[in-house]
């Protein structure tokens, strides 16, 4: 079955739903196919910082936006994307057995966190267990967590959670860190704040309800046992760019999909937004996912103005009839 639209958004996260919000506003015929409501917004636990909200759930948060989405119109389908095809300025989305077809790609497939893989992590994520200083760092003030790491972004995180918390256990798989001098600097003049655990590794994640402590592989003070209020994963991620390739889309040196400030990528018909790029920097958040989105879905708009009407597989030609 081949399926016909304006737009199709990959990425059902923050970044997707932001654009499918506006498309929606622009009375495009939108499509947002993703595989994980969502994203790793709606796993965040509880969020602060999104302006107009004082505190709302991530998932919830991105129920809102979905529904908001499909008041505008936009149809969402939750399934994984295998390729993607380019002939001309028409897409052509495969999913399983489904075709889908547009004149504008939105790429918003952001990045998936490293995780350490154990037990109880994933039932405990929000709930003493995160993947963002910035996003979570302020509900530890005057309390005693541990941060996993050891690059220059696990400092930068210690650096950021000191103006809350009372004590950090770094905890480093190698026998010394990586980062940046001036980060490291700074970490330093913190003091006895921070303890660095080298060559040691979080074996199990304990708690039912909330995290409790966390066991690890190497004695520390005569026990394998941390009491800590809150863990903090700062280990990397892996960018989803594999359509972006697809597509021949130009990536940067740190292999995140290359934009201009419209969020357009060397690719006619082709943008992206959210943590599939880089454009600012480590500071990913959900307000600047949404904002890229926003923006991408204005470019998209504006681009269909000039190409709407010409895209051959509105007309669905015989060679595609029977895909």
């Amino acid at each position: 079955m081949i399926n016909n639209y304006d737009l199709i958004i990959i990425g059902a996260g923050a970044a997707g739903l932001g654009a499918a919000v506006y498309a929606g506003r622009y009375r495009l015929r939108v499509l947002v196919i993703g595989e994980k409501f969502g994203g790793e917004t709606a796993q965040a636990g509880y969020i602060e910082n999104y302006p107009g909200i004082g505190k709302i759930d991530g998932y919830d948060l991105m129920v809102n936006m979905r529904d908001q989405a499909k008041e505008m119109g936009v149809e969402l389908v939750d399934k994984k994307v295998d390729r993607v095809e380019r002939r001309g300025h028409c897409f052509e989305v495969v999913a399983g057995e489904d075709i889908y077809q547009a004149n504008q790609i939105i790429l918003a497939m952001g990045t998936k966190r490293r995780r350490l893989n154990l037990p109880n992590e994933t039932e405990l994520t929000g709930h003493g267990v995160h993947y963002c200083v910035t996003c979570d760092g302020p509900f530890y003030k005057d309390k005693v967590i541990a941060m996993v790491g050891g690059g220059d972004a696990s400092i930068k995180g210690i650096n950021l959670a000191s103006e809350y918390v009372k004590k950090v256990y770094l905890i480093v798989l190698e026998k010394e860190v990586r980062a940046e001098p001036v980060n490291w600097e700074r970490m330093k003049v913190l003091g006895d704040k921070v303890e660095i655990l080298y060559e040691t590794q979080v074996k199990e994640i304990v708690g039912e309800a909330r995290l409790e402590k966390i066991i690890i592989d190497k004695e520390y003070q005569g026990s394998n046992e941390l009491a800590v209020d809150g863990l903090f994963v700062e280990i990397g991620a892996v960018r989803n760019v594999a359509l972006a390739e697809q597509l021949s889309v130009n990536l940067d040196e740190k292999g995140y999909v290359m934009v201009d400030n419209m969020m357009k990528t060397n690719v006619d018909g082709v943008y992206a937004c959210g943590d599939t790029v880089n454009h600012f920097g480590d500071f990913k958040q959900i307000i600047t996912a949404v904002a890229m989105g926003a923006v991408a879905a204005t470019s998209a708009y504006e681009d269909n103005k000039i190409h709407g009407d010409l895209c051959p597989y509105h007309f669905v030609p015989k060679q595609f009839e029977n895909k």
